[in-house]
């Protein structure tokens, strides 16, 4: 059972929704009221968890989770991230200059048709390969800090976190939630995901399934022939087992979709143990560097960039 912090909130479901997916990260979906549905739906299967961003859409994807949820259920908690932003261009840019990430926080209120935040992340470039900010952390995480006092923010979390950034944040205020870097192929998370073990955080790992680089490895295709599973509730699977700590937040825009990624719950406790541990043998994370990421999402990178041209 994942635990938020900061109003002891109780989840007993540790798969969430990736909200991005729904709206695309670039520009309105081609069919808004389809992803609405899908939004409505996993609240109907359960889901209390979704992930999203000011800068997914940029803001497209708030406001229609605003659209398709509100009144939010009680007990549904979304996530939201400042602190950056898109470039004219569709780049990924650091937007956490301290007047930035308080415009952020009001405007995405203002698109969800909430009066306080349930989670607020603030994204850092701790986890490479952007550039990290001249902005001391300090700074832009007081804010939110500032925000949560006046009651516009219920939670704190940081997203991109190094080991270091961790901790300092830890000074400042409780953290909810880190969501860093962290799937089968890619363990640069490791070192954060300690220290959110050692502190209760709940530990979100983003790309769980490593950017649909995961179909090519056999480790994968055992246990699925054997539960009668796909290779990516099996990969979903594996973060569950991997650590309690983790919740996993895998987006779809298909109802059958979303329905499997659910399902991964029930898989990951027909996990042997020893399918973990074959899994878990795939990296060495003892090797695994924070500011290193694995091919798979350095592909991810190039693909992105690609689309913008």
């Amino acid at each position: 059972m994942a635990v938020i912090r900061e109003g002891e909130v109780n989840e007993s479901c540790r798969i969430r929704r990736h909200a991005a997916r729904r709206a695309g990260v670039w520009g309105p979906p081609d069919d808004p009221e389809s992803a609405r549905r899908v939004l409505r739906l996993a609240v109907e299967l359960g889901v209390t968890f979704f992930d999203t961003a000011n800068a997914y859409g940029p803001r497209t994807v708030n406001r229609l989770i605003g659209e398709a949820l509100r009144p939010f259920p009680e007990g549904v908690i979304v996530g939201n991230k400042v602190g950056a932003g898109r470039g004219p261009d569709r780049s990924w840019i650091v937007t956490d200059h301290p007047d930035t990430v308080r415009r952020q926080v009001h405007e995405s209120l203002a698109d969800l048709g909430t009066e306080a935040s349930e989670l607020t992340y603030l994204r850092l470039g701790g986890d490479g390969p952007a550039p990290q900010s001249d902005v001391p952390l300090e700074e832009s995480l007081g804010v939110l800090v500032e925000l949560r006092d006046q009651g516009l923010i219920r939670r704190i979390g940081l997203s991109g976190a190094s080991p270091e950034m961790l901790a300092r944040a830890q000074k400042m205020t409780p953290i909810a939630a880190v969501q860093n870097r962290f799937n089968l192929l890619d363990r640069s998370g490791v070192q954060v995901l300690a220290g959110c073990e050692a502190g209760g955080i709940m530990f979100v790992p983003y790309f769980p399934l490593a950017s649909g680089q995961l179909t090519s490895y056999d480790e994968l295709t055992g246990p699925a022939e054997r539960l009668g599973a796909t290779p990516a509730q099996i990969a979903l699977a594996w973060l569950l087992r991997r650590s309690p700590a983790v919740v996993v937040i895998p987006g779809t825009t298909n109802p059958d979709h979303l329905r499997a990624n659910i399902a991964a719950a029930e898989v990951a406790e027909n996990l042997t143990d020893a399918e973990v541990a074959r899994l878990t043998g795939l990296v060495d994370e003892s090797k695994a560097l924070i500011d290193q990421p694995h091919q798979s999402r350095l592909d991810a990178f190039r693909s992105a960039a690609e689309s913008r041209r």
